[in-house]
């Protein structure tokens, strides 16, 4: 199996497209052609990654957190951590790869194994995606509408929650009339035609539409197909920030506070009480969501779990919600987990591919004890 298999494999699950626009994810360093050995997982890569990496034979190492997140102004491989990382990688034959916000934007990514890590049921997103999807209207024969359908679906075309293969089709007349320089693949060119077309009619997210468009140009029989390309407003229900869960009984906050600690390994719990004298809902966002307090509230959870969380936040939160501050990467380490699982089923039987998580911990917040 290659790096470009693997990871095409995961970009359908978490397509790097859906990611803060700000983000870097995606390849880091090495290449997609390279023949995979073993794999690695980590939050983030630094020196003790990858010296196990080396020891455990790993050529592939998968990072929530990318390595490079700023652009490179130089690379300074004696005095520059960053620049002694990529040097160490490249010399070693390590393939390095990011997949981060679009992990934290995906169902059954960070949020969503956080939640499940806090024995939450019922878990859907705690704000759904919007903006970001097309509806694309075309126009082709009866009797190319197959071949033409199979071809948007197979680029990525009508996928709506759990339903593929999503579009709507109407009868109706279409007219043209070709040029003299013209090559029409019905009629005659300087004629004036009448044909019966299907007007076909799906959605696809906005990083797909290149691909899908080139899909259907190649596969439709005319020479200039005639399709509409129409930016939605819908919020897009297979993409979102944060989850949010019930739990299977209520709890004082003082039991959920405890559950939450040991759920998440953490002795250390920064929080403001909220309203509830029970928890029962719960909003949750790995990593930094603070932005989505509002959302919490909104959606009537009772607690709310996150980090990096600022003090004028626990103000508006407080009397309205339970807000947690859990830690970053306490709430995000999680989010390996769903990834370990989809690689170990793709893997090639009798490939040889062993994959492993990191055996140490890369948080860099210590907590002194007096």
């Amino acid at each position: 199996m290659t790096v470009g298999e693997l990871t095409k494999y995961l970009e359908d699950w978490a397509p790097p497209g859906v990611a803060w626009e700000r983000d870097n994810p995606g390849l880091q360093v090495g290449s997609k052609k390279v023949q995979i050995k073993n794999i690695m997982l980590c939050l983030e890569l630094n020196d003790e990654v990858l010296r196990e990496a080396v020891k455990k034979k790993c050529n592939f190492i998968f990072t929530h957190h990318p390595l490079i997140f700023k652009p490179l102004k130089k690379i300074d491989i004696q005095n520059d951590p960053l620049s002694k990382s990529i040097h160490f990688a490249l010399k070693n034959n390590i393939t390095v790869y990011s997949s981060h916000t679009n992990l934290d934007f995906t169902a059954d990514g960070v949020s969503f194994e956080l939640a499940k890590t806090l024995t939450l049921e019922k878990i859907s997103f705690l704000k759904e995606a919007s903006g970001n999807q097309f509806k694309i209207t075309l126009f082709v024969p009866e009797i190319n509408l197959d071949a033409v359908a199979d071809a948007v679906f197979n680029a990525g075309a009508g996928i709506i929650g759990e339903y593929k293969n999503c579009s709507f089709s109407t009868r109706g007349t279409g007219t043209f009339k070709g040029s003299s320089k013209s090559n029409p693949a019905v009629g005659k060119k300087n004629n004036f035609e009448k044909v019966e077309e299907i007007r076909f009619e799906f959605i696809v997210d906005s990083w797909k539409l290149n691909q899908v468009i080139a899909a259907l140009k190649n596969a439709h029989p005319y020479e200039e197909p005639a399709f509409d390309v129409i930016p939605l407003k819908n919020v897009n229900v297979n993409f979102g920030a944060g989850a949010a869960g019930e739990l299977n009984k209520k709890l004082s906050e003082k039991d959920f506070l405890s559950l939450v600690s040991k759920a998440l390994k953490t002795k250390v719990l920064k929080y403001s009480s909220g309203q509830s004298k029970f928890i029962s809902k719960v909003a949750v966002c790995g990593g930094s969501g603070s932005d989505l307090l509002d959302a919490a509230i909104s959606s009537g959870a009772d607690a709310f779990i996150t980090a990096d969380i600022k003090y004028h936040s626990y103000q508006d939160a407080a009397g309205k919600i339970l807000l947690i501050d859990a830690g970053h990467y306490e709430t995000e380490i999680m989010g390996l987990n769903p990834v370990l699982k989809r690689i170990k089923k793709i893997l090639p039987e009798g490939s040889g591919i062993k994959v492993f998580k990191f055996s140490g911990n890369t948080n860099p917040v210590k907590f002194y004890k007096q």
